[in-house]
């Protein structure tokens, strides 16, 4: 590495370049969330009505209000008709249609046009500037547009000012946290480029990818978090060492060798570690996991990469210069000479048992409030109120019902013509088991429509061009198929609403083959996909991440405790990020807005990242403690000597940590910034609580037993 120092430097000088120009321009490339799960009976229903009831791909829900005037009248009405002239002229727009869900209160001042398009998701969100441009609200009335394709396009807008804001406050404290840990600024400087050249390194390589693969528009969001965080993790240990190492009066060369090869290892096992977790994601069978393991796994090994090629490189081109331009040097030299983190440790192992019990008992308190989370289909609500689309949503959520505007969707294919008297005969009897069951409102279809006569008599009616042409436009009706609306008693996002689908996929519908489509029937199919995936995933992570702590450390008990530690700290983190997100608590403080749920894909993607960056300060710090051990085998004052040489530089590396995902936090998606609040959490009691308490008290308690393993496996090297 040394040898080739100035090329390497010259390629990644390259590579950054070519990067940084497609990265700029990757969230104008994500056009979809990845919610919807492939091949499920939902998507399958989605399909069959778009492609065989002729419903639009793409809709719009345009919200009017008025504080002065009667929108539900026929004038205004009217009037916000006519304003959309403009629109009507756009070759997609399929047709405009006021809202028909019933009113939930007596309020006039609201009036809502249902605009259908016949172009994909992707495509209306190119074209949605075009959209928005020609729809002016009338004179008196204020005016918000709501739906999927509104909703993916500010997403967008929302990410772009998200990965500028994250920078914008992320990377100054990071910057200055580094030059108190360093004390110069050559060394600080460091950090934050690893950071930075992983970032837009993956981030390019994303954009390249998104020409062939649908991504979701969250990935750009993790990438930040995920490359900023580790790179200048990595970077810290790596530049840490190079300046222990210079100080033993080492040329360059050695130390940069030296270097490579403990920290080095310690931050390719780290690597592999969290590349685990990133693999583990695949196990969900959901597009947005898929297109997060992508991002995650190519920014880990972007951050492994340049922390093993590019940070040496530089190291080996600088020398003894990265100690130049010290900063704080009274504050550094009290750092050289302080024992805190040994003193520490041996007041721990005093009263080991105590302390674990402890600590264990009170993360295990903080993980309680899971019991009660609710888990969620985000929609809108992923941004903030301020948001056009946010406030439309809020809007109709607010005075229209919505278990009207989102029923349960059945789509039927009868065996011949559905307009058939045979056919609406069997539709009739399906619809009329339907309606006796337990959780439904009402139940609907192209025979209500026409109303409600006898089979023969509907299919007489069936007879007239002018009533089949209008139910095709109502795509309640075409060929063997037909659409049959269920309206849940309950809220479509309730488990009750849940409970119905799963019912209604099982009753027995004789000839007719249905699909279960909808929102309600959506958010059963997401659930369906996690807990299906979940098992092996967490099987996955946990037997891979012993698997490669036992390979580095060689004992049994080491990686079992890590495991069993990282469930801990886990399981607190995700409870806190129950008990704001979902309970509220702290909202004001964070700039949170509560949403009364979890996002259904937050527990996985916490767990499949937090138990990778955890294994971050496990190996470091095991790593310096192993060495210790080999040196002296006294176990006590190698867990002390060991805490006194990484102590520090875990806490400094899990503050940066912390700065870094913390500044995620008050970014504008509810996602990202749940994302964030997990991480943080998990960071912090993983580097406060497990690591400087519970392990030293656990390295303790089990003594020599620490470092067992059989012969046959290892054991005794």
């Amino acid at each position: 590495m040394y040898r080739y120092r100035w090329l390497i430097s010259a390629v990644w000088s390259i590579l950054f370049i070519f990067s940084a120009v497609y990265s700029e321009r990757l969230p104008e490339m994500l056009k979809e969330s990845g919610f919807i799960p492939q091949g499920s009976e939902s998507e399958l229903g989605f399909d069959r009505l778009q492609e065989e009831l002729g419903a639009s791909p793409s809709t719009l829900h345009l919200v009017y209000t008025s504080n002065e005037r009667d929108l539900t009248g026929k004038t205004e009405t009217a009037r916000i008709l006519n304003s959309l002239d403009d629109l009507k002229t756009l070759p997609y727009i399929n047709e405009m249609l006021v809202n028909q869900t019933p009113h939930l209160t007596g309020e006039k001042g609201i009036q809502s046009i249902i605009v259908n398009m016949n172009l994909s998701s992707r495509d209306a969100v190119d074209v949605y500037p075009e959209i928005r441009e020609k729809i002016i609200a009338p004179e008196g009335m204020d005016m918000y547009v709501d739906g999927e394709t509104a909703t993916l396009f500010e997403i967008q807008e929302a990410t772009k000012k998200d990965l500028l804001k994250a920078e914008l406050i992320g990377i100054p404290v990071a910057l200055l946290v580094l030059l108190l840990i360093f004390g110069t600024a050559i060394a600080a400087l460091l950090p934050v480029m690893v950071g930075l050249v992983s970032v837009s390194a993956t981030l390019g390589t994303v954009f390249f990818i998104s020409k062939h693969y649908a991504l979701s528009n969250f990935l750009p969001n993790i990438v930040m978090m995920l490359g900023l965080a580790l790179g200048i993790d990595y970077a810290l240990f790596v530049v840490s060492r190079f300046r222990e190492e210079l100080k033993r009066n080492c040329s360059v060369e050695s130390a940069v060798a030296r270097t490579m090869e403990k920290a080095g290892h310690s931050v390719f096992f780290s690597g592999f570690a969290v590349l685990v977790g990133m693999f583990g994601m695949l196990f969900i069978r959901l597009p947005i996991m898929y297109s997060l393991c992508i991002g995650g796994v190519l920014v880990v090994l972007a951050s492994v990469l340049v922390s093993c090629t590019l940070l040496p490189a530089i190291l080996g081109i600088l020398g003894h210069t990265i100690n130049r331009f010290p900063v704080f040097p009274s504050l550094q030299r009290r750092m050289v000479i302080s024992t805190f983190w040994k003193t520490l440790a041996l007041r721990v192992m005093k009263r080991p048992a105590f302390l674990a019990i402890t600590m264990s008992l009170v993360l295990i308190m903080l993980m309680t409030p899971i019991s009660n989370m609710r888990l969620g289909v985000p929609s809108a609500e992923v941004l903030p109120p301020s948001y056009e689309s946010r406030i439309g949503s809020d809007l109709l959520h607010k005075h229209y019902d919505n278990r009207e505007a989102n029923p349960i969707q059945i789509v039927v294919q009868s065996p011949g013509p559905a307009g058939s008297q045979e056919a609406i005969q069997l539709i009739k009897d399906y619809q009329d088991r339907i309606s006796k069951m337990e959780g439904v409102s009402a139940i609907r279809s192209f025979i209500d429509e026409l109303g409600n006569h006898p089979a023969a008599m509907t299919e007489n009616l069936l007879q007239s061009r002018e009533t089949r042409q209008q139910l095709e436009r109502a795509h309640l009706l075409r060929s063997e198929f037909a659409l049959l609306t269920a309206v849940p008693a309950h809220d479509p996002d309730s488990p009750e609403a849940s409970d119905l689908v799963k019912k209604l996929r099982i009753i027995n519908s004789g000839p007719l083959k249905t699909y279960i489509t909808g929102h309600s029937a959506l958010r059963v199919d997401m659930l369906d996909r996690i807990y299906q995936g979940l098992p092996a995933l967490i099987f996955f992570i946990m037997s891979v991440t012993y698997l490669i702590l036992f390979y580095a450390f060689r004992s049994v008990l080491i990686p079992l405790k890590a495991v069993l530690m990282n469930i801990l700290s886990l399981g607190a983190s995700l409870g806190i990020v129950v008990i704001v997100f979902q309970n509220g608590w702290f909202s004001e403080l964070l700039q949170i807005t509560s949403t009364g749920y979890v996002s259904l894909i937050m527990p996985v993607a916490i767990f499949s990242i937090v138990f990778g960056i955890s294994m971050d300060y496990e190996v470091f710090l095991i790593s310096r403690i192993k060495e210790e051990y080999q040196k002296t085998g006294d176990n006590d004052w190698s867990t002390a000597e060991g805490l006194q040489k990484t102590g520090g530089l875990i806490s400094s590396a899990a503050l940066i940590l912390m700065v870094v995902v913390g500044s995620f936090i008050f970014t504008d998606i509810e996602i990202t910034k749940a994302l964030g609040v997990g991480l943080f959490c998990a960071v912090f009691i993983d580097a406060t609580i497990i690591r400087i308490i519970v392990v030293p008290a656990l390295m303790k308690l089990m003594g020599h037993a620490n470092w067992w393993a059989p012969k046959w496996l290892g054991g005794g090297r």
